[in-house]
């Protein structure tokens, strides 16, 4: 019988001479790896520098007999699980007995016959292997269990997603239509005329809903690193102008002005319009959300480093960084634009302040709806620019959201 190359590692533990040769020149002839001592006190030692997979323990040995033995090895969490098999002389049954209560799996009476020995050392060390195998697909399971759990976090956050970036055109386009259908009933006419410009402003919604509805299909949520990003130069006065221009309904509703005041010769930001949006529309509706009617909210942006003198004491007080982590002002680059949007509602208190960028956050039952997902998202897109992000507040002296947005080539 040829051995196999790799059947197993064996401690043999008997203060007999002769019984150590016959055993270690048997098992090692039949492919097995072999190492023999000849008390207790080695044993442990060895055990302990390197576990076996099967150890072959005398009971009668001096200073330490082979019960003794075992009982510390499966007190020992890392020698718990190794199969120990009792050789003794021993043949009462209340030894044997005592054997397997100590923690042993097996028991072979001296003379044995080496045909039996084979055989039970292999078969233990084969449901050895099946238990190590076990505890691998367990831990396998655990692993895929989680998995699944995020996988399922990660469609949770998808179709709250969708909701979300799609409510603010989806609400624009609505209004616009109710103040037709409004028209037409003072009117008592079945027909209303519809101007270009609003004609184009509702078909300029409704692409943005199915640009955004695609943009989400294939982000998926990834982490900020993993998110594709089409960045182009972007005039944030023109971009900022047409946003409001968009939410003109949703404002008006509110009794809410939006003021632009960022200057129309700012350099270019490299940006992804679409996330750009998204990171707009999150910010101004999540303030027309949680404040009274009649808001004012400024949008500005200049240079980074031109900001720091302006915004300095008020970030030393509270702001919130994209890691979610107590910071002062972002630092003074001057290939980023720093990015403002303020408004003059009711403010954020300190404990909302610390966890607004995370994911499931709500806001307290005063406020009108839960904060869900935007600014976490908003944390997500920004960060794929190579931005930072937080807040600024006070209860009662209104909220400023700033982030930073790196400078196109010029």
């Amino acid at each position: 019988m040829q051995p196999d190359a790799s059947r197993g590692n064996i401690l043999i533990v008997d203060d007999t001479p002769d019984n150590l040769r016959l055993l270690s020149t048997m098992l090692t002839g039949q492919g097995y790896e072999v190492r023999s001592v000849i008390n207790g006190a080695m044993a442990l030692m060895g055990v302990g520098a390197e576990p076996p997979d099967l150890i072959l323990l005398d009971i009668n040995m001096p200073q330490m007999n082979g019960y003794e033995v075992c009982q510390q090895l499966k007190a020992d969490d890392q020698s718990r699980d190794i199969p120990v098999i009792f050789i003794s002389a021993l043949e009462d049954v209340l030894d044997k007995v005592q054997a397997f209560a100590v923690g042993g799996v097996d028991y072979i009476v001296k003379p044995f016959q080496i045909e039996e020995v084979l055989a039970r050392i292999e078969t233990h060390l084969t449901v050895r292997r099946l238990q190590q195998q076990l505890q691998t697909q367990n831990l396998q399971l655990q692993q895929k269990m989680v998995e699944l759990q995020e996988l399922n976090q990660l469609k949770e956050e998808f179709l709250h997603a969708i909701s979300h970036d799609l409510r603010t055109p989806i609400v624009g386009t609505l209004l616009v239509l109710e103040n037709l259908q409004q028209k037409a009933q003072k009117q008592a006419e079945a027909t209303v005329s519809i101007s270009q410009s609003v004609l184009q402003r509702m078909i300029q919604s409704s692409d943005r809903q199915l640009s955004l509805l695609n943009l989400l299909l294939d982000a998926h949520f990834s982490a900020a690193g993993s998110l594709v990003l089409q960045p182009e130069p972007i005039n944030l006065h023109s971009f900022v102008q047409g946003l409001t221009e968009d939410l003109e309904p949703l404002l008006a509703k509110n009794g809410a002005t939006l003021t632009n005041r960022i200057a129309p010769e700012l350099l270019s930001a490299a940006a992804d319009p679409l996330q750009l949006r998204r990171v707009f529309e999150n910010l101004l509706t999540n303030a027309l959300n949680h404040n009274p009617a009649g808001l004012s909210l400024t949008v500005n942006a200049t240079l980074s480093g031109a900001t720091q003198s302006d915004v300095s004491k008020d970030m030393s007080e509270s702001s919130l960084t994209s890691d979610a982590e107590a910071a002062t002002t972002p630092e003074t680059k001057l290939d980023m634009i720093y990015c403002t949007v303020q408004d003059n509602g009711i403010g954020i208190n300190q404990a909302q302040r610390d966890r607004l960028f995370e994911r499931y956050v709500r806001g307290d039952r005063t406020r009108s709806i839960g904060i869900g997902l935007g600014l976490y998202l908003c944390r997500q897109i920004i960060q794929a620019h190579g931005g930072e992000i937080g807040v600024t507040s006070l209860p009662g002296a209104g909220t400023t959201f700033w982030f930073t947005l790196p400078l196109a080539a010029q």
